[in-house]
């Protein structure tokens, strides 16, 4: 199998079966993430525990495969993880996509989410691939907590 199968087979597999989808109960964050471009719609949820870990995490929501299956595997490497930690991967992740980055081996840290890497040769799924990131990236810079039912939104353009 060539290594462009493998990264699809990633990118099938995280969409068809994610592992996150759902919705939490008493989440920590809650925010929306909105591609309105071509209609990708998330909402990211999170709780995070006293000493700052992101113990959980959820997304519902509908859209392409590239952007469900993007915010699945950020949540399989952000869970457990510091915000800070959270926040770094996301910037690491960010440029993987916009091309700032060609050695493989410092997108080991990324995982399954560095099979995402020449959705930057794509510039119509860049916005795709990165609404989850920038979502949980937006969630924890501003701090922004939701009570039960609250949503912002947060858009990609």
């Amino acid at each position: 199998m060539d290594l462009k199968s493998l990264y699809q087979e990633i990118l099938n597999e995280h969409n068809l079966n994610p592992t996150h989808k759902g919705v939490m109960e008493n989440p920590t964050f809650t925010l929306q993430g909105v591609n309105p471009s071509c209609g990708d719609n998330i909402y990211l949820q999170l709780k995070i525990d006293d000493n700052g870990i992101i113990s959980e995490g959820s997304f519902n929501g509908s859209g392409c495969a590239v952007s469900q299956a993007s915010v699945d595997m950020m949540l399989d490497d952000i869970i457990g993880k510091p915000k800070d930690e959270a926040l770094r991967l996301a910037s690491l992740f960010m440029d993987m996509i916009y091309g700032k980055i060609e050695d493989d081996n410092a997108l080991e840290e990324l995982d399954e989410a560095a099979s995402l890497k020449n959705i930057s040769k794509m510039p119509a799924r860049v916005k795709c691939a990165v609404l989850g990131w920038h979502t949980m990236e937006e969630m924890l810079k501003n701090g922004k907590t939701a009570g039960q039912g609250s949503v912002e939104h947060c858009t990609t353009e």
